[in-house]
């Protein structure tokens, strides 16, 4: 350039000209603008080679190809320029792989990178750094929030059983049935994920297909299912644990074997309305685990723990008769207690 006299101003007009286009008026169309460029055809300008034969004016007139002070060559940029923070930003997106969870995905890469950066394997400018962003910043969010909504929910059911039986015992007896319900939601979340699990056909119809079997992760939809399932846990629990109350008010047993004998009436009255309780919960939950279409990747694992503690759940209509007799039975024997000592000291005194 310095040779033939041309300046980097004169070059870059040519050069934005040519391929750019060079504004010149705008024309007015009503409410509309639309601008005038002028720039070569796009046959002169269509690749690299073709630009190197665009002809430059030097300081004395001559007319020489731009391939003579410059080289052209063709690279892909960005295809838009962002930022965030007045730093410019760009974006490398990755997925998980089928079965992972997306926290889980975060937090390897995370250490991978850090590992390469720490032996120096990967080496980052100065000015430049990384964030990760995406669904899984929801997951954390929200599993900071279950954190303090699940203990508070565990809570309001204890208090919701205290109101209504007016002793920590009996409300302890029958919130047992939340965590026999927990331990069967999970069983449930472990089963979907086992390949031999309902791995039959029926009516030429594969049950794992059916029920879209397949490992579920626990996300938010999971969790929520467990509140849930909380709720509904304590219903054969309170039914069995009331009828036992009333009947105890009734008959007021004294002996041992009036006890048992009440607890065993009371809970043969009440297994079939606990059965029928957690039957029409089961059934109600089939139609929706072998939903598909919109809203079933939330609703199926909504309903997964919900239909696996209630399953398990079944076993407090006879957990809950036996608390019952255990704590009428000592509650007894205390009594006694207290009358026979005080008996004792007056035969002594005698």
């Amino acid at each position: 350039m310095a040779r033939y006299g041309i300046t980097i101003a004169d070059l870059q007009e040519v050069i934005s000209a040519a391929v750019g286009g060079m504004p010149l008026t705008t024309t007015v169309e009503g409410r509309e603008r639309y601008p005038v460029r002028l720039r070569y055809p796009r046959e002169l300008r269509s690749n690299p080679d073709e630009l190197t034969k665009l002809l430059v004016v030097t300081s004395t007139g001559v007319q020489i190809p731009l391939g003579e002070v410059a080289e052209i060559h063709y690279s892909k940029g960005a295809q838009m320029i962002q930022s965030e923070n007045t730093f410019l930003m760009g974006y490398v997106i990755f997925d998980k792989l089928q079965g992972r969870a997306e926290v889980d995905v975060v937090k390897d890469a995370q250490q991978i990178l850090a590992q390469k950066i720490q032996n120096g394997t990967l080496l980052l400018p100065k000015g430049v750094s990384y964030q990760f962003a995406g669904n899984y910043e929801q997951q954390e969010r929200a599993t900071q929030r279950l954190m303090l909504i699940i203990p508070l929910v565990l809570l309001l059911v204890l208090l919701i059983l205290y109101f209504q039986f007016r002793t920590l015992t009996a409300s302890i007896i029958h919130f047992s049935g939340v965590f026999v319900a927990f331990s069967g939601g999970f069983i449930m979340l472990w089963l979907y994920g086992q390949d031999w699990f309902m791995n039959f056909s029926f009516s030429g119809v594969n049950m794992r297909e059916l029920f879209q079997m397949h490992s579920i992760n626990l996300s938010v939809a999971v969790w929520v299912g467990f509140i849930a399932l909380f709720g509904v846990a304590t219903d054969d629990g309170v039914l069995m644990g009331s009828y036992i109350h009333d009947v105890f008010l009734k008959r007021n047993p004294q002996t041992k074997e009036d006890i048992r004998e009440a607890v065993i009436y009371a809970g043969l009255k009440r297994v079939r309305p606990a059965a029928m309780t957690t039957a029409t919960t089961l059934i109600a939950l089939l139609p929706v685990l072998t939903s598909t279409g919109k809203g079933a990747e939330i609703m199926v694992p909504m309903a997964i723990p919900t239909f696996g503690g209630m399953l398990i759940q079944s076993m407090t209509m006879f957990v809950v008769p036996v608390f019952q007799c255990m704590w009428r039975e000592r509650v007894i024997r205390r009594e006694f207690k207290k009358n026979v000592e005080p008996q004792n000291e007056e035969t002594n005194e005698a």
